[in-house]
């Protein structure tokens, strides 16, 4: 495991979340995921381009607001551009 892992925290959308980014970034994977109630996901574990993630459904008392930023190091403008798009809810 890395030393320092982002930990991003949801209120119900951990796995859709997951997803949404393992979508973006085609070297990804799941490393691990937990069942909650339901048949939910409460937390997972995946990577994107060899950086390992932390999701967690904590619930409604913190929100995951825009202030939360990942570095992508990118080739040229189109892929910025390309991830702009489907990564920016705005």
């Amino acid at each position: 495991m890395q030393k320092i892992t982002p930990f991003l925290w949801y209120d119900g959308t951990v796995e859709e979340a997951m997803n949404l980014y393992r979508s973006v970034f085609p070297a990804s994977k799941v490393v691990s995921t937990s069942p909650g109630p339901g048949g939910t996901m409460t937390s997972a574990t995946f990577e994107l381009e060899g950086q390992q993630f932390i999701a967690f459904n904590g619930g409604p008392h913190l929100k995951f607001t825009p202030a939360v930023s990942m570095y992508v190091n990118c080739e040229t403008q189109t892929e910025v551009d390309t991830l702009w798009a489907k990564l920016c809810w705005g």
